[in-house]
């Protein structure tokens, strides 16, 4: 059915932003419904012709667009978090070229490609897919350097196995003898990495000079940022075929550790624009996929796609973690995490245009079998890696700890108080000396904007369930938990009540421990001697004194604790019922409440 081209661009849209919120809802990851979105608006019902949407535009604006999300990417990577360089360095390096052997050996012998194409299927698959592990790392917060690792991999890997993946392409399908072959391959490496590396770095220091001297208003620096990336791409890749990946990766990892620059709107363009293209790529390239190419996929894939989770993964892992400080728990984690993602089937994609152009009938199964490695590590890994984090120790089942946005004195009172009862804490302020002062008590704490793409991607958040806002102002106090909602969920992000309150509103967080605790008042409690103590329920008479402290503006009840290790948060609205046994944290004078009941 013939459909106009407006027609099909809304559906790819609609299709693609409305399997990612289905998602969302489902709590399923997006790109197996954007896959089944695609397949559907393809073969299935013709809603979508991508060859005729796009034509010849197909191959230039997949580069480009995986270019920019690879840019976006990068612009999560800190040098400051990246503690095992070591283990990265290995697993891109040897720990690619062990995936990309077993993968070429697995598609040979089990799928039965020829040579030159098992090779090439081998040097996409090494690819990751950063887009599918960070939402799974974020839900997950393992302990340890794993998240970082897997970050630093996911991004890297990309422009690295796309690269490899054109080396391969020449090597085997243009090179006509072993010398030939071992020369292109070797110059076609350095060059890659030399000219994407001065692209990026020269697009950086430009960036980085148009927005520290203030060439461009505010309202122009993300299009600006989005012009030169797509200008240094493009200039890279004229220079040298594919070299463009990487000098968007690179320059969006130096441009993420310029601590000066305010990026906060950049980031968050990139992270909305990113979305689009992931979602609008799938589509489009689910939707080539024909039923034809189906009959390919059987107990062979399925096979192939368990070499590569049992044998490829964990082997590379083991060998690129020999000798590093990672415990065996963070090592199985590792070996079980490899999703592939967008770039896989990008990558795939433009070969097989390119393969199909000069001939070779096998190409158009290197499509379905990436697709089929997609959907196969997505669904495991996304099952499974959560359970296996909690297994290894690695995650917690129901993290009770807090994140704490403001590190000033009473805020610190209360971390310690909690972290005696044995709950994980974390305080967040942009006061450098609040946060030195937290260190010095021996509280984790980190000097972050607690509103900054930075608080959601650099701190630990491994043990934490909730956040409590205990800044003086709050408007912040309001969008630090609306930033969190996600991540916590609506009833575990909470905040000082505000100054003038006309009744309750959740929208923004849940009222913190009674309708008087304001910033100001509980700052004029403790200037008059309040303190952050604890007391046990013993008797019904204990009980009553929760309640008493609930209506006392001289007493503020913050927390209550019970059997397990479990936490509860004392709110503004619907106050939680005491039982005999748990213990209040609240804030009081020593003889507040004595003083109350007698």
């Amino acid at each position: 059915m013939h459909h106009s081209i407006l027609f099909e661009v809304a559906a790819v849209l609609v299709l693609g932003v409305g399997a990612q919120w289905l998602a969302w809802r489902l709590g399923l990851p997006s790109i197996l419904l954007l896959l089944s979105f695609g397949f559907l608006a393809g073969p299935i019902t013709g809603l979508v012709e991508t060859d005729a949407l796009l034509g010849d535009l197909l191959q230039p604006f997949v580069s480009a667009s995986v270019g920019i999300i690879l840019f976006e990417g990068g612009l999560s990577l800190r040098l400051s978090e990246l503690g095992e360089g070591r283990v990265v360095r290995n697993l891109v390096t040897i720990g690619a070229i062990i995936t990309w052997v077993i993968s070429t050996l697995a598609a040979l012998w089990i799928l039965g490609l020829s040579l030159e194409l098992a090779a090439l299927l081998g040097a996409i698959l090494v690819v990751s897919g950063p887009t599918v592990i960070f939402p799974m790392i974020r839900h997950i917060r393992p302990k340890g350097e794993t998240s970082s690792i897997l970050k630093w991999e996911g991004i890297l890997i990309d422009p690295i196995g796309a690269t490899f993946a054109v080396l391969v392409f020449e090597t085997v399908f243009v090179a006509q003898e072993i010398r030939e072959a071992t020369s292109t391959a070797v110059i076609g490496l350095v060059e890659t990495l030399t000219v994407g590396g001065v692209a990026g770095i020269m697009g950086a220091v430009i960036l980085i000079i148009v927005l520290r001297r203030y060439w461009v208003p505010e309202f122009l620096e993300t299009p600006v940022t989005l012009m030169l990336v797509i200008a240094v791409f493009d200039f890279s890749d004229e220079l040298r075929s594919e070299s463009g990946l990487f000098a968007a990766t690179m320059m969006g990892i130096i441009m993420a550790n310029q601590p000066s620059l305010g990026l906060k709107k950049i980031i968050e363009f990139k992270e909305t624009l990113g979305v689009l293209l992931i979602s609008s790529l799938f589509i489009l390239l689910a939707a080539r996929i024909k039923t034809s190419d189906i009959e390919y996929l059987g107990i062979e894939s399925i096979a192939f796609v368990a070499v590569l989770i049992f044998i490829a993964r964990p082997l590379a892992i083991f060998v690129s973690t020999y000798r590093s400080r990672l415990t065996w728990q963070e090592r199985v984690f590792l070996s079980w995490m490899a999703p592939r993602g967008i770039v896989a089937a990008a990558v795939s994609s433009i070969f097989a245009l390119e393969l199909a152009a000069e001939g070779y009938a096998e190409a158009e199964r290197l499509v379905p079998m990436t697709f089929m490695v997609i959907v196969g590590t997505v669904v495991i890994y996304g099952l499974t890696a959560g359970p296996l984090a909690r297994w290894l120790g690695l995650a917690h089942g129901d993290p009770q700890g807090v994140l704490i946005a403001g590190a000033h004195t009473w805020a610190r009172d209360l971390a310690v108080v909690l972290q005696h009862e044995g709950f994980d804490v974390m305080l967040v302020d942009t006061n450098h000396e609040n946060v030195v002062n937290a260190l010095a008590r021996g509280l984790p704490s980190s000097n972050i904007n607690i509103l900054s793409h930075q608080a959601l991607e650099e701190v630990e958040l491994s043990g934490l369930g909730r956040l409590i806002a205990l800044t003086p102002n709050n408007e912040v106090n309001s969008l630090a938990a609306l930033q969190f909602v996600e991540l916590f969920g609506r009833s575990e992000v909470y905040r000082l009540s505000p100054e003038a309150t006309t009744g309750e509103n959740n929208q923004y967080g849940r009222w913190l421990f009674n309708q008087v605790a304001t910033y100001n008042h509980i700052n004029a409690l403790v200037d008059d001697g309040a303190t952050i103590q604890t007391r046990t329920f013993k008797s019904d008479a204990d009980i009553a004194q929760f309640r008493q402290c609930y209506t006392d503006p001289f007493c503020i009840p913050m927390f209550l604790t019970g059997s397990g290790n479990s936490l509860v948060v004392v709110t503004a609205y619907n106050p939680p019922t005491p039982r005999i046994g748990q213990k209040m944290i609240y804030l009081a004078k020593d003889s507040t409440l004595d003083h109350r009941s007698s």
